[in-house]
């Protein structure tokens, strides 16, 4: 009996609907014509969409002016967790003492 692929999920259509338009993207756009019809598009829908995304604009702020103060603690805080002045200066250690090894000049 042969085995079934399971239908994909909404995720993965999607997924792949961008992996499409985004690798056939270029090929569109070097066909003859192309920027006639791209602005043509472009002055069809461009009002529409600005119209619509005023819709967006303003719980999106809310949203981000609401999340902004404690993403900003986090990050802080995690930043003087973490030892990257010392990492830095280990990672900088190495790449100067391989220069040295290969015989080139560094500064």
């Amino acid at each position: 009996m042969p085995v079934r692929i399971p239908a994909a999920t909404r995720t993965e259509i999607i997924a792949m609907g961008a992996a499409g338009v985004t690798g056939f993207a270029p090929f569109y756009l070097m066909a003859p014509g192309a920027e006639a019809r791209l602005s043509k598009q472009t002055v069809k829908w461009a009002p529409r969409w600005e119209r619509n995304i005023t819709f967006f604009k303003n719980p999106v702020e809310r949203g981000i002016q609401r999340v902004t103060p404690p993403i900003e603690r986090t990050v802080h805080r995690i930043e003087h967790r973490l030892p990257l002045e010392k990492a830095a200066k280990r990672t900088e250690k190495g790449i100067k003492k391989n220069l040295d090894r290969l015989g080139i000049k560094h500064t």
